[in-house]
């Protein structure tokens, strides 16, 4: 008897586990296809914008991601651009919700201090899956 129930118990559980893996799979919420939130900013600089003040607001990203809880990763180093944009960072957010609650937060009004006196323009994508 002792047998046959856990071998139940192991079936139950190997069944559950497999359709959770298959529910994450079908919502595309995997490795190659992951739920975060992708924010990609493309920025142009205001003419007068100094090297240390561009500096300043791509560092303010990183110190944005480890201040704001809601950013798993951040990337701020443009190899190529095109267009009338020279830069773009990334920020990785940990789903929908923490881009959300990102906007107006105390931690983006801070590095809009150092950001806003430099950038000219920007172009904003979100991406998730």
């Amino acid at each position: 008897m002792k047998k046959l129930l856990l071998a139940l118990v192991s079936l139950v559980s190997f069944a559950f586990a497999s359709t959770q893996l298959s529910a994450a799979h079908h919502e595309g919420h995997d490795a190659v296809t992951p739920g975060t939130v992708i924010h990609v900013v493309t920025v142009s600089w205001k003419a007068d914008a100094t090297e240390e003040g561009i500096k300043a607001a791509l560092d303010g990203v990183v110190t944005l991601a480890k201040e704001y809880d809601g950013i798993e990763r951040v990337w701020i180093k443009t190899i190529k651009a095109q267009g009338n944009r020279s830069h773009a960072f990334v920020m990785e957010f940990k789903n929908a919700k923490a881009l959300k609650d990102y906007a107006g937060s105390a931690a983006q009004k801070k590095w809009y201090e150092v950001y806003y006196p430099v950038r000219e323009g920007s172009t904003t994508f979100d991406i998730t899956n």
